[in-house]
């Protein structure tokens, strides 16, 4: 195992459910110091001791990435205990099904907070301690931020935001050694993975509330994913999407988009 992370400073949003919480336990696994944020601090209180009750060294920040207050006060929080940062994760968010004109502003609106713009904030608030330490920002996006499947509502706009919020970073901040890595993996393995989108589902094919809107792939472990995501950091790539084969009809609906659109609309639900 990598020693790389050995008492690195790293915060992680979203850290209480999903991939956020695979992160948290690879990072403590790696010796890190975890500094775990959700909204809700009940679960994030047991996280935290879990991880603690194994040795690691983890500590539960609460609080809400749409709040630009409860983030400044995160970023305050950080500077005082800490005075560096080494990686911001940002995993929180959701996604969501309908049909696009079902879709309704204010769906747009909470996806657009929850997905884009609370990573905005995020990485406002953070960037310069980052930056200082020549550390890890890491934006988790999707493959629905790269091509845009059928009756996933505001998800895939707000992931493709994401991707290019990504780039430019890269762009304007790289030079300075800040290491930005757009994270675009397809369906994670949940427990609830058929029946969390059943309330909201609305007049959608039954195959398009499966995983990744019905897309004929396997589920990724999300502990796995968690460990290539840190090995990617390593090594400062600048984007990581998984599984590798869909880099194929990424290219060719740039070359072709009605051929990447017809290949979309056999593959999806």
């Amino acid at each position: 195992m990598s020693n790389y992370w050995q008492k690195k400073i790293c915060l992680v949003t979203g850290a209480s459910a999903g991939l956020g919480l695979a992160i948290a336990r690879t990072l403590a696994s790696h010796r890190a110091i975890v500094l775990l944020n959700a909204r809700t601090i009940g679960p994030l209180r047991q996280i935290s001791e879990l991880l603690q009750s194994t040795g690691s060294d983890a500590v539960a920040l609460p609080g809400d990435v749409t709040s630009q207050t409860d983030v400044d006060s995160l970023a305050k929080e950080i500077q005082n205990r800490y005075g560096r940062l080494d990686l911001l994760c940002n995993c929180a968010g959701r996604s969501m099904r309908g049909s696009i004109l079902e879709t309704s502003v204010e769906d747009f609106q909470k996806l657009w907070e929850l997905n884009f713009l609370a990573t905005v904030r995020t990485t406002r608030a953070f960037a310069p301690l980052l930056s200082q330490q020549r550390g890890h920002l890491v934006n988790i996006g999707s493959l629905a931020g790269k091509i845009a499947p059928r009756y996933l509502g505001a998800y895939p706009a707000s992931k493709f935001a994401v991707t290019a919020y990504s780039q430019q970073l890269r762009l304007e901040l790289g030079p300075s050694g800040l290491h930005v890595l757009l994270v675009c993996p397809g369906p994670l393995k949940r427990e609830d993975s058929i029946s969390r989108y059943a309330e909201e589902a609305g007049n959608i094919p039954d195959a398009a509330q499966a995983p990744g809107g019905g897309v004929k792939l396997k589920g990724i472990e999300p502990d796995w994913l968690a460990e290539k995501i840190l090995t990617a950091c390593e090594r400062r790539q600048s984007e990581l999407i998984v599984p590798g084969k869909v880099r194929w009809l990424l290219a060719l609906s740039q070359i072709s988009p009605r051929l990447g659109d017809w290949i979309l609309d056999k593959t999806t639900g």
